[in-house]
């Protein structure tokens, strides 16, 4: 392609509807050195299949901010760019056929009023008259948000791109990226099939096919395709071009106006990934094979609620496939592998809603080199490099489908995929009845079901089944003894000549400490503001251990190691997997490792043997202990001389 450039200040590989966004708010910020790569055509790949739904209530104060940022783009971009977006603001019901999910959809609207946003509880009177169409004898209630909308996603794309174009963008359709360039770790342009651009700055949001662009250079994007399916009608008498969207949750499914036509959507409880064996070269503008047995009893649930498709034809049955994450957040942010890479994708089927907002703030994270906001629900660096691992997203893409529309009880764990990481004491735990969660694909020990109970969640909005149990482990931690396994924590050993003054620099607590004391600090950027919060030990003169939370454990080592500086003497190793922790918890502690009788730490040990024993057997959160150390460790009454394993 003789026109396409040698260089460029940024250079997005991606033309969905979010590539082109960030390109759109790039040439907002005045970066007009932009050049935007497209296999095929613009929205070719998920955009132009996608429902167009334009929600504004997020999970976050955060997310609902990005969101209302893109419902008024979008009410505004037709008027700016000349170009039709189909944008209307026809509102949204969501209902509620039961007590527990009218519940949460009343938790939800208590959030949207704190957001900021109008929200109203309505019966089901006002259900049928918001939506004439819909059954609502059997619903309890539901929610309505009427600044919710809707738009035609191809056409706000073409919008995005011209807005993109007019500032001085380049946009190329029909150009291939065959992997990112690289050197010294980080981003240097990318390899087309027409020849090389170089760029400081290069941005993935290839969709689909980000995870194995990411893969090339080790950059972790864990997302997989999974196959969506909806229904388009025919023509159906009487409905309103201005019919709010309905969302069904219990029965899995939405309904839109389109057209005079009737679009119904699903998610699956039991979804099915897409794309194992990769994506065609030939993939473009293209729907996968119907599979109406697959989808025929939420079909069944669409009737219900909307008796009129009974007596309806279909005029097209669709199945495309979208991206999907590991926890049902999208992936935003710059590679802590890779700097100077951006990733913006795995929208998990709300790219639209989403788009706006995650465009703004990438182009503000590429010009201002940070974040404008906090965004950890969707920050990149939350992600573990396991989360590659194809298996793993394969079977937790049958889950994180169906987890959009299913009851977001409090305290859920995911239920595929489990078991990917383990402590040496997981075993032990699980023969005490331990009811493990999962953070960071550790299995943690959240609770101890007593002899003879199940150690199950049995979820509720009420009081939790383990309340009583977890209140046992409590009390024995503040009046005897517990053990905690907290072998999950992330553990990061910086030692060199000069590891006293980089754990300064970023600390706000003075780590010039003796040998063996540990710090409680924080790290803070050049805004004064917080990065991380860990326990620190001074193992040696030139040798500390930083203990942190799990899920933070990527991300503050990459702050940390951010930090060395290229002439630096010194050296960071993430020893996470390498170190189990053990802590001895309440009042009684001294007690037990003085004990003659005591398994951990006896006193016979030198002083220089405890030492180097408790850097690795101390530090971080506390969680719960084991019912069973009620009598067996924590009462006054207990005849056993050592502790059971009972947390993590």
């Amino acid at each position: 392609m003789a026109n396409l450039p040698s260089s460029a200040r940024v250079v997005i590989v991606g033309g969905g509807i979010v590539g082109c966004s960030v390109a759109y708010h790039l040439a907002k910020r005045g970066v007009t050195d932009v050049v935007l790569l497209e296999r095929k055509q613009l929205t070719s790949g998920t955009t132009w299949h996608a429902a167009g739904l334009v929600g504004q209530l997020r999970a976050t104060n955060n997310l609902t901010r990005l969101a209302q940022y893109t419902t008024n783009l979008f009410a505004t971009l037709e008027q700016e760019t000349g170009q039709a977006t189909g944008f209307q603001q026809r509102g949204s019901v969501s209902i509620a056929p039961n007590e527990e999910r009218f519940e949460e959809l009343k938790r939800g609207a208590s959030t949207a009023r704190v957001f900021g946003l109008e929200v109203n509880i309505i019966t089901p009177q006002d259900v049928k008259d918001l939506v004439p169409l819909a059954r609502v004898d059997d619903l309890v209630g539901g929610v309505h948000l009427p600044n919710d909308g809707v738009v035609n996603p191809i056409d706000v794309t073409q919008a995005l791109a011209k807005g993109a174009r007019s500032a001085g963008v380049k946009i190329f359709e029909n150009v291939k990226v065959e992997r990112i360039l690289t050197k010294d770790g980080r981003a240097t342009g990318v390899q087309t099939e027409f020849g090389t651009i170089t760029a400081d700055a290069v941005v993935n949001a290839a969709g689909m096919w980000a995870r194995e662009l990411g893969d090339q250079v080790g950059a972790t994007v864990p997302l997989h395709a999974a196959e969506h399916f909806y229904i388009v009608t025919e023509g159906v008498e009487g409905i309103s071009p201005s019919m709010p969207v309905l969302r069904d949750p219990e029965g899995c499914g939405y309904f839109k106006e389109d057209a005079g036509k009737l679009l119904v959507g699903w998610f699956e409880p039991v979804a099915k990934p897409w794309g194992m064996k990769g994506i065609s070269e030939e993939f473009s503008f293209t729907s996968l094979p119907e599979d109406f047995e697959h989808i025929a009893p939420l079909v069944e649930n669409a009737t219900h609620r909307m008796p009129i498709l009974a007596e309806t034809g279909i005029r097209l049955f669709f199945n495309g496939p979208e991206s999907f994450t590991p926890d049902d957040r999208y992936l935003l942010g710059e590679q802590p592998e890779v700097k100077g890479l951006f990733v913006a994708a795995g929208f998990n089927s709300i790219g639209i809603q989403s788009s706006g907002g995650a465009g703004k703030v990438l182009a503000d994270w590429i010009v201002d080199g940070r974040p404008p906001m906090d965004l950890w629900d969707v920050d990149v660096r939350r992600v573990m490099p396991f989360q590659r691992n194809r298996s793993y997203l394969h079977d937790r893409t049958v889950e994180s489908l169906g987890l959009l529309y299913a009851m977001h009880w409090p305290f859920r764990q995911p239920e595929t995929a489990r078991g990917v990481r383990r402590s040496p004491f997981h075993d032990r735990l699980a023969a005490r009845g331990a009811c493990f969660g999962e953070v960071a694909g550790w299995e943690r020990t959240n609770w101890f079901a007593p002899e003879g109970k199940k150690a199950e969640y049995e979820y509720t909005y009420g009081r939790q089944n383990w309340f009583e149990y977890s209140a046992a482990e409590h009390r024995a931690t503040r009046e005897g003894v517990t053990m905690f396994d907290q072998s999950s924590f992330g553990k990061f050993m910086l030692e060199g000549p000069d590891a006293e003054r980089i754990i300064n620099q970023v600390s706000a607590n003075d780590m010039s400490v003796a040998n063996g004391k540990i710090v409680y600090t924080q790290w803070l950027n050049e805004r004064g503001g917080i990065e991380a919060d860990l326990t620190v030990l001074r193992v040696a003169s030139d040798k500390y251990l930083v203990v942190t939370a799990a899920a933070t454990q990527v991300r503050d080592y990459m702050w940390l190691k951010d930090h060395i500086g290229e002439n630096d003497r010194a050296v960071l190793t993430d020893v996470s997997s390498g170190h189990a922790v053990l802590s001895i918890m309440g009042p009684k502690s001294r007690d037990l490792l003085q004990s003659s009788r005591g398994t951990i730490c006896p006193t016979r040990h030198s002083r220089s043997a405890r030492r180097k024993r408790s850097t690795s057997v101390m530090h971080a959160c506390v969680r719960t202990a084991s019912p069973s150390s009620v009598n067996s460790v924590g009462s006054s009454t207990s005849r056993r001389s050592s502790p059971r394993v009972c947390s993590t």
